[in-house]
C-alpha cells in the first residue's frame, strides 16, 4: 500500500482510475486525477500549498515533487502538471508548472516558477531555473538549461504517445 498521509487537515484526493505504486509517499494537498500514474518510490509532498498531477500523466520512479511556501512573495506556489505529460525518472519538480502533453526528461530538475509549456520538452539531466520557461514546441537542455532547437513533428507526436504508453502500464501493472 502507498503512503497517504493528512497534513493540517488536508489528505491526497486519488481519482479510482489512477494507479499509484505500493511504496509512493503522498503527503497533504496532493490530487491525482484519472488515468494518472504515480511509480515506484515517488514523493510527492504537498504541505505549504497544492500539487495536481492531471488526467493521463504519468510521474515515473524515484521523482520527488514539492510546492514553496509564502516566503517574501506573501505567495503559496503550487506544483501543477497538466494533462498526457510524462516526468521521467528521478525528476525533481519544485513550486514549478507543466502543461499539457509536455516531457520531462529523466533526472531534470525544475525550480520555482519554472514553466514547461504545452508539447515541449525539457531534456535529461537539466536545470531548468526559476522563472525559466520552455515554449511551446521547443526543446531545451543543459545545466542551466538553454533553448537548444524546435522539436520535429515526430517528437511532438511522441510527447502524447509516451503519455499513452504509461496508461497502459499503469492498467497492466494495475491487475498484477
Amino acid at each position: 500500500m502507498p503512503t497517504i498521509k493528512a497534513f493540517q487537515g488536508k489528505i491526497p484526493t486519488i481519482h479510482p482510475a489512477a494507479f499509484i505504486a505500493e511504496n509512493a509517499v503522498l503527503v497533504g494537498d496532493v490530487t491525482i486525477h484519472a488515468n494518472a500514474s504515480i511509480w515506484y518510490n515517488c514523493v510527492l509532498r504537498g504541505d505549504v500549498a497544492p500539487i495536481i498531477i492531471g488526467e493521463g500523466s504519468n510521474i515515473q520512479d524515484g521523482t520527488v515533487i514539492h510546492v514553496a511556501s509564502q516566503g517574501l512573495t506573501g505567495m503559496a506556489k503550487p506544483t501543477i502538471v497538466g494533462k498526457n505529460c510524462t516526468v521521467g525518472h528521478m525528476a525533481l519538480l519544485h513550486a514549478c508548472t507543466v502543461e499539457d502533453e509536455a516531457f520531462v526528461g529523466m533526472q531534470a530538475c525544475l525550480l520555482d516558477g519554472s514553466i514547461v509549456q504545452t508539447q515541449a520538452m525539457l531534456g535529461a539531466g537539466s536545470l531548468l531555473t526559476g522563472g525559466k520557461i520552455v515554449p511551446t514546441g521547443f526543446l531545451w537542455a543543459g545545466r542551466p538549461a538553454k533553448q537548444l532547437r524546435a522539436l520535429t513533428l515526430e517528437e511532438r507526436a511522441f510527447l502524447t504517445q509516451s503519455a499513452y504508453h504509461y496508461q497502459a502500464l499503469a492498467i497492466a501493472s494495475s491487475n498484477i
